[in-house]
């Protein structure tokens, strides 16, 4: 079925040129590319989707985050630009970059994520992948397309792929997501520089019951989940942000849309800042100028090693 998508033009500034490490092949007329989804695959993901970590509930066990956050909504989007980046993660360990949305009341959560993850169990291999993530009402919520509830819309981009990353060199996401103005369905929305944006797919809003009027919540940054013997995977690029910008994990222009979907840096409402294991990883708020430019505005690092001694 053709849809719409309604929404002010996004735009992304950026200091570096967009780099491609693959060609991109669209699929025929009518049809869009969808992971094979084995039983293995779709039970595990119903597995981690359980697990997965937001920040609008209490920590889970062995979860630890570096970010910034905002409750000052609603908002009805957020987008960054941010690395990825290949990592050492044990088959029991997750390690993931996300830009999220949500709202929560009493015991009851709407969630939107996407970004990339090194998730072994998940994908059987040590890839950096992109990924989206939701959880709606009634409890239910899921990776990707392992289940019904994202709707793949691009012809080019799937919701999830395999980054095709050189040992060493950092790969870079931008990505926004984002509320239609007109079906109130949320669409993520890959940014380019040099090329019109993507609409790669979105979220029916009937998968939720706390969005309708935006969400409470936005947020970016790192979370890893450690291992059953409480050995944490590193996060970001495995350095602790102690270097210059492009010397750890960075997210940069990170921007929301207020409730009349006015595009506004994130530091312009209030934040917080999200670091529960400093002997493990680290989070520095942008105090200078990223890449010699100024105009790429709020960013951040983080990451850090991983080990056993982060805390649960």
């Amino acid at each position: 079925m053709k849809t719409s998508v309604s929404r002010p033009e996004l735009k992304m500034q950026t200091g570096k040129n967009e780099t491609s490490n693959k060609r991109e092949i669209g699929c025929p007329n009518g049809t869009v590319p969808i992971l094979r989804n084995t039983n293995e695959y779709v039970t595990n993901s119903q597995m981690f989707a359980e697990r997965h970590f937001h920040p609008l509930s209490a920590d889970s066990p062995g979860t630890h985050i570096a970010g910034v956050r905002s409750f000052s909504g609603p908002f009805r989007g957020v987008q960054a630009w941010f690395s990825a980046n290949s990592l050492n993660v044990g088959k029991d360990q997750v390690s993931y970059s996300q830009i999220y949305i949500g709202s929560g009341s009493e015991n009851q959560v709407n969630y939107i994520s996407a970004g990339w993850i090194i998730n072994p169990g998940l994908y059987g291999d040590l890839c950096v992948w992109t990924f989206g993530f939701w959880k709606g009402k009634d409890g239910k919520g899921c990776y990707n397309t392992a289940c019904p509830g994202f709707v793949q819309v691009s012809k080019v981009i799937p919701i999830v792929e395999p980054a095709d990353l050189k040992s060493g060199v950092p790969g870079w996401l931008r990505y926004s997501i984002h509320q239609d103005i007109n079906t109130g369905n949320w669409w993520i929305t890959q940014l380019k520089e040099n090329a019109p944006n993507e609409d790669i797919g979105y979220w029916p809003k009937e998968l939720f019951n706390l969005l309708d009027n935006g969400a409470n919540m936005v947020g970016v940054g790192g979370v890893v989940q450690a291992s059953r013997s409480g050995l944490s995977p590193p996060m970001g690029n495995g350095n602790f942000p102690n270097g210059g910008p492009l010397d750890t994990g960075v997210f940069t222009n990170i921007d929301v849309l207020n409730s009349n979907y006015q595009q506004r840096k994130m530091n312009s409402f209030r934040t917080e800042n999200l670091l529960d294991s400093e002997n493990c990883y680290g989070l520095r708020i942008g105090t200078v100028k990223p890449f010699r430019r100024s105009h790429l505005g709020f960013f951040f690092n983080y990451g850090g090693p991983g080990g056993i001694s982060c805390g649960v």
